[in-house]
C-alpha cells in the first residue's frame, strides 16, 4: 500500500488516503511513552508529519517513519472499532 495523503491533527490522529481510494484515520497517541516517538510530545512535531515520495509513507522530521501497510491494516481494524478509540477490542 502506497500513502497518497496525510494529515495530522492535534488529537493525535493521522488522517490517511491510500493509492486504491480507502480513506480513514488511525489514533496515535499511544505511542507518545515509546522512547522512539517521544519528539511526538511536542504537538507540533506530529502535526508536522508529511509523505515520503519515494516511500509513499508517512514520515516526520524526527526521523520517524510508518510502514504503510501498517497504518492501512490499522485504519481498517479502526473502522471495525469505530466507537472503541483505543483499537483494542471490547468486552
Amino acid at each position: 500500500h502506497r500513502v497518497t495523503q496525510c494529515k495530522a491533527s492535534r488529537d493525535y490522529r493521522l488522517w490517511l488516503r491510500f493509492d486504491d481510494g480507502v480513506e480513514g484515520s488511525v489514533f496515535l497517541g499511544n505511542l507518545l511513552e515509546v522512547v522512539a516517538f517521544r519528539a511526538w510530545r511536542d504537538v507540533e512535531q506530529f502535526c508536522g508529519a508529511t509523505i515520503d515520495p519515494s516511500a509513499a509513507t508517512v514520515v516526520w522530521n524526527a526521523g520517524i517513519r510508518l510502514d504503510p501497510d501498517i497504518l492501512y491494516q490499522d485504519m481498517l481494524a479502526n473502522r471495525s472499532n469505530a466507537f472503541n478509540p483505543t483499537g483494542r477490542a471490547s468486552n
